[in-house]
């Protein structure tokens, strides 16, 4: 019997906070997800499908932005110490997914020895 599925096989250096992606179906259900949200978009507003795509990665963005930030700030009641530290968290983050940081490792954090 033929084998239906691609075996994925995961680059050495796999970050194990994403390691998750690697599972099969995952990008299959992720990408169906996405489409029903553009679907579900375009139907209810009646607007352009670029304009329904634009809806759906605003979502997307604040989705992960309230699961990393706004939940950690709210649930600290705003507190200085806390809001600071979670401020800083996230431009750490966000710095991070710049291009120009792929593999650099900075003050020798998970250097490779």
């Amino acid at each position: 019997m033929a084998n239906l599925y691609v075996k994925a096989v995961p680059p050495a250096d796999l970050n194990r906070n994403t390691e998750w992606f690697m599972y099969p179906g995952v990008w299959t259900t992720y990408i169906l997800i996405l489409f029903f949200s553009w679907l579900l978009v375009l139907s209810i507003f009646g607007c352009s499908p670029g304009m329904a795509w634009t809806v759906v990665n605003l979502a997307h963005f604040l989705v992960r932005f309230l699961s990393l930030y706004l939940i950690a700030s709210h649930t600290t009641d705003y507190q200085h110490p806390m809001l600071f530290f979670n401020t800083l968290a996230v431009l750490v983050l966000v710095i991070a997914k710049f291009p120009n940081m792929h593999k650099v490792r900075i003050f020798g954090i998970n250097a490779d020895k």
